[in-house]
């Protein structure tokens, strides 16, 4: 049993602050003081933790201010509870003042159980509850209650027992290990000076109630600008310690468009959120099921932010159910009729500051301090009411003042004065004035055309100009007017800073405007040519005409039109774009983006040799140009949905083409042999491509990394891809036969999947480096031997492979065998070696099943065919009760019978229920759930798995003794029943490799396939005592960290702080 601890401060104490020491110690003397204290003492001393002294208190009845003051000055309390603790009412009182700071401050709490039962201190029974009745004997009932509850909680705290450890000294050195960890890690103080948050975190907190075991979701809704996202930021920086799995999902607007296919819409969604969730890259589902029976047993955290539409909530939290217990979902909107119709009850409205902390925000912004300089008092205030406090505007605006004289800070309160009553938006407009106008036409260039791409691309697009982009970035993003993330590689600009930049074109004088973005006006502009020299972009958002004809001179009027956009934002309306078969786009063109693009080709005289993005999905186009073009400057192309394309352009000069996207461009019938030689390619999408037949044949672009040709029915061969990096590689439901040497010789790892590939027979050769293959579906009739020394292989599926009768030795570290619906499959030839491996043989009626239970008996789960509970069960009973009396250190496995019945569904998962009842105390019982896609199921099927499943922590909290334990199971919608249950001890140790031990040898594996030493990593993790069941996730994060990672120096600072935090989480 390990230390635990209350982790870090609530709200009340989020701010960082400085402690006189590290740890308290809350101890009875004479029991301790001489031999287990004085050698933690000496211990902490060399390992440099700063101990309170106790020696120069004078203990009486009460505690002493003195002594009340150092508890309340240390980061940890350590209680050393033995056997007399209880006879002294000033320790009594010493641990309720502890746990009052637990409670108030954060503090963290560990224990040390020396000599005594954890569960006679919870209940004050035995030597020790004698002690504890003497001491209460002539206090009052108030003092008895408040101690008791005391003992209680801190019992509930899991410590180190020292009965169960052979070496004090080992002992005390972990401990003085685990303090040295929770020293190390120091709350987060990116919120620290945050004005108002601590307000915000109060009542956020209070709805929350991180004590309540239920699952709560709570919104946060407020308009844009408000601090909706920063609170929420707060929430999960400050709180995540508490759960299992936390993740935020920013950016959710707009990941919802309206007319597209809502099914798949929320696939993708499900997909992207679950591969953030489960830091696993590139998840694919194949149905709505997936959140729930990988989160429902799991305690998590999940901040969906800037929700905006409903289908949004449902793709992603549908219902409390599909989380574990104790879980808590944050949601931030600005609609508050999206939260009534999903049912979100529980709402925090984000008020405007008060006066006060509005001047704070704006003097942090606008001085770097929580007050203004001298002399600029009263403009600071001044500049604060005018900017009608909106926290967003404050540092817009603040942040445009900062170092500015008290002449020009007069300036600015005059422009805002002028929009003081308007919409609060144009508060933004002042940062925008603030700006040069190369600045100001970098800015509305984002607002219009850019936002949220690629800093690189954008640069692109304006190196034939007079703009210094990257200075100009720089300024936008000090001024707060942008966000550089992701590697400051991505432009992110708010929402409402992006309406305040059509305004701000709104404002201009027509024949000054650069940028058009006035549907009526832009018809009048292409219908009769009447454009000017200074329009550099066009944004036409086609919904609310009925008909527009393009003169073939619109654009030659426009020789800085740079920026093309015409689009539909809404599905309503019936728009028609007449373009004539002659119209010339201007020569200097950066982005072209046209949806539904109406013509059969691009102009003969089109000159792509500017373009940068060509972006026409939706189109009529069956090609785009004739010939050779120079396309140095292009980066992207995407024609997605565009049916009617037959053939792509010659692209041998795209050499610095990124991403081509063809997906459903379904008249496509091969690729241009220059593909082959775009050597800076990272994605190449071409999903549903049903007419797709040939690819070049020497596909060896090194910067390849994501391939998808998913649904190209006709395509049946994969060119050779020996140079890639290419992560993932989905080539499901087309007509390969042969995988053959396709990707072999590379040197990643790789995700494959081959889903559905009706004609493939064999893979004579697989890529070495594969983490996961996906072969369900398929007509292959044999898995190659090779595969076992496959180092890196975690996942193998193969469900309805209906021909696969046998499967070879299996790589020791997978992690899943997903084999459902073999239904030829009779032999596997040698167990899985690791114990948290889960496998699932649904339907494979030809199976051997009792030679793989014998075999695989160490295995983490299996399910399988089967009609009665194996005799290696010695522990048997009809129904769906098992009575178990056996020692807490006993390890055993269940097995259980099930039997679907009529009421099985399509639509849903079934469930199963399981109570685990400890000594008839029926209060405190246990619950766990499973899923299961039992629809398909034919027959019994034995669902077998081990106790470490079921308990959280299989020894916490219970006695030493043999114990009755009673298993109920049940089905949540009476969809099977349970006809048999049965139990197997093992008393063997060997029978179980321990956890740790697997984990090393799981990181060995990998890290010897990198071709790196694992030795430091595992040196430093076989410092910690075995993990637990529920690591299984955890480990798969680590492994694929590993693969990852750039170099072994990077895999082993990187395994390192995963194993702590892993480590801390579930020790």
């Amino acid at each position: 049993m390990s230390l635990s601890s209350s982790l870090m401060a609530s709200s009340s104490s989020f701010t960082s602050r400085n402690y006189s020491y590290n740890v308290f110690a809350s101890f009875h003397g004479p029991d301790v003081r001489k031999t287990l204290l004085s050698h933690i003492r000496e211990q902490f001393t060399l390992s440099g933790i700063t101990m309170f002294d106790d020696q120069v208190i004078v203990r009486s009845a009460t505690i002493a201010p003195s002594l009340t003051e150092a508890i309340k000055e240390s980061r940890i309390s350590i209680v050393i509870l033995s056997k007399n603790y209880a006879s002294s009412s000033w320790c009594l009182n010493e641990l309720v003042e502890i746990l009052e700071c637990k409670k108030a401050m954060g503090q963290m709490v560990m224990t040390i159980f020396y000599g005594v039962d954890p569960s006679d201190v919870r209940k004050q029974s035995g030597e020790f509850g004698i002690s504890f009745n003497e001491t209460c004997a002539s206090k009052t009932d108030e003092e008895r209650q408040k101690w008791s509850k005391a003992l209680n909680e801190v019992g509930n705290i899991a410590g180190e027992d020292f009965l169960r450890w052979s070496n004090e000294a080992k002992m005390i050195k972990k401990i003085a290990r685990d303090v040295s960890n929770k020293l190390n890690a120091t709350p987060s103080r990116d919120f620290d000076g945050m004005v108002g948050l601590e307000a915000h975190l109060r009542e956020m907190e209070s709805l929350l109630d991180f004590d309540d075991d239920g699952v709560k979701v709570v919104a946060i809704s407020g308009p844009a600008g408000i601090g909706k996202t920063t609170i929420a930021r707060a929430i999960h920086s400050l709180h995540s310690y508490r759960f299992q799995l936390t993740c935020f999902v920013d950016n959710l607007r707009g990941s919802y468009p309206n007319g597209f296919d809502e099914y798949g819409l929320k696939l993708r969604l499900q997909e992207e959120f679950l591969s953030n969730i489960l830091k696993q890259d590139g998840i694919r589902i194949c149905h709505l099921g997936v959140i729930e029976e990988r989160l429902h047993d799991q305690r998590v955290l999940i901040i969906l932010d800037d929700v905006n539409n409903i289908k949004q909530l449902e793709a992603l939290a549908g219902d409390i159910s599909w989380f574990g217990r104790g879980s808590r979902v944050v949601v931030t909107t600005e609609n508050k009729e999206l939260l009534q119709q999903h049912g979100i009850n529980n709402t925090y409205h984000v008020e405007f500051p008060s006066r006060r902390d509005a001047h704070e925000i704006l003097c942090r912004y606008a001085f770097k301090q929580s007050y203004p300089h001298a002399g600029f008092e009263e403009l600071a205030l001044q500049v604060t009411d005018l900017c009608g406090n909106l926290p967003l505007g404050l540092r817009v605006v603040g942040s445009s003042l900062r170092g500015k004289k008290e002449d020009e800070w007069e300036d600015v309160m005059n422009r805002l004065e002028s929009v003081l009553d308007r919409d609060i938006e144009e508060v933004l407009r002042v940062g925008y004035e603030s700006l040069d106008e190369n600045e100001q036409t970098l800015f509305l260039h984002i607002a219009v055309f850019l936002n949220y791409e690629d800093g690189n691309i954008v640069k692109t697009m304006f190196d034939d100009g007079d703009l210094d982009v990257k200075h100009g970035l720089k300024v936008l993003e000090n001024r707060s007017l942008i966000e550089l993330y992701d590697k400051k590689e991505t432009i992110k600009m708010h929402r409402l800073l992006q309406q305040m930049g059509i305004k701000a074109i709104h404002k201009q004088e027509p024949w000054k405007r650069r940028i058009l973005i006035d549907a009526p006006e832009i018809c009048d502009v292409l219908e009769h040519a009447k454009g000017t020299r200074v329009i550099s972009g066009i944004s036409f958002d086609t919904s609310d005409i009925d008909e527009v004809s393009i003169s073939p001179r619109a654009f030659r009027r426009m020789p800085k039109l740079r920026f093309l956009r015409v689009y539909k934002s809404k599905e309503a309306g019936n728009d028609v774009v007449h373009i004539p078969e002659d119209m010339e786009f201007p020569r200097r063109l950066r982005l072209l983006h046209w949806e539904a693009y109406p013509n059969k080709c691009l102009h003969p005289s089109f000159h792509p040799e500017y373009l940068v993005k060509l972006d026409m999905q939706d189109s009529q186009l069956e090609y785009l140009w004739q010939g050779t073009q120079p396309l140095t400057n292009l980066k992207e192309i995407d024609l997605q949905r565009s049916f009617h394309l037959k053939e792509l352009p010659d692209l041998s000069n795209a050499t610095n083409l990124k991403g081509l996207y063809l997906s459903y461009c379904q008249s496509l019938v091969e690729l241009p042999p220059s593909c082959s030689r775009l050597h800076k390619l990272k994605d190449l999408w071409m999903d549903h491509c049903t007419n797709l037949q040939v690819i070049p044949a020497h596909m060896n672009l090194e910067s390849l990394k994501r391939v998808s040709m998913k649904g190209c029915s006709r395509l049946r061969h994969i060119p050779f891809m020996s140079k890639n990096n290419i992560r993932q590689m989905d080539i499901s439901e087309t007509a390969v036969e042969d995988v053959a040497t396709s990707t072999s010789l590379r040197t990643r790892p790789l995700s494959y999947s081959m889903i559905g590939c009706r004609k493939l027979k064999e893979i004579t050769h697989l890529p070495k480096y594969v983490t996961e293959l996906d072969l369900r579906k398929s007509s292959i009739k044999k898995i190659p031997d090779c595969i076992k020394s496959f180092r890196l292989l975690l996942e193998l599926k193969i469900c309805g492979c209906r021909k696969l009768t046998s499967l070879p030795e299996l790589p020791s570290q997978l992690m899943l065998l997903s084999a459902n619906d073999c239904e030829s499959l009779e032999e596997v030839a040698s167990p899985l070696h690791n114990p948290n491996a889960r496998m699932s043989f649904t339907n494979c009626f030809k199976l051997r099943h009792q030679a793989i239970i014998q075999q695989w008996f160490c295995l983490g789960s299996a399910f399988l065919p089967g009609r009665q509970v194996p005799p290696e069960f010695d522990h048997r009973a009809r129904g769906s009760s098992l009575t178990l009396a056996h020692s807490a250190s006993t390890r055993f496995k269940v097995c259980l019978v099930l039997l679907p019945n009529h009421q099985i569904r399509e639509d849903r998962s079934s469930q199963l229920l399981c109570r685990r009842v400890v000594n008839g105390d029926v209060a405190n019982s246990d619950d766990k759930s499973f899923y299961f896609d039992l629809s398909r199921c034919r027959a019994e099927h034995l669902f077998i798995f081990p106790s470490g499943l079921f308990e959280e922590d299989e020894e916490e909290g219970l006695p030493e003794v043999h114990r009755e334990i009673v298993f109920e199971f049940s089905s949540k919608y009476n969809d099977f029943d349970v006809v048999e249950c049965g139990a197997k001890f093992s008393t063997d140790e060997n029978s179980y490799e321990s956890e740790s031990d697997q984990a090393a040898t799981t990181i060995a594996s990998f890290m010897g396939a990198m071709n790196a030493d694992p030795t430091p990593i595992i040196a430093s993790l076989m410092e910690y005592e075995s993990m637990k069941a529920k690591y299984s996730n955890e480990r798969a994060e680590i492994q694929l960290v590993i693969v990852n990672g750039d170099n072994q120096q990077t895999c082993c600072r990187t395994i390192s702080s995963l194993v702590s935090s892993v480590y801390s989480r579930y020790l």
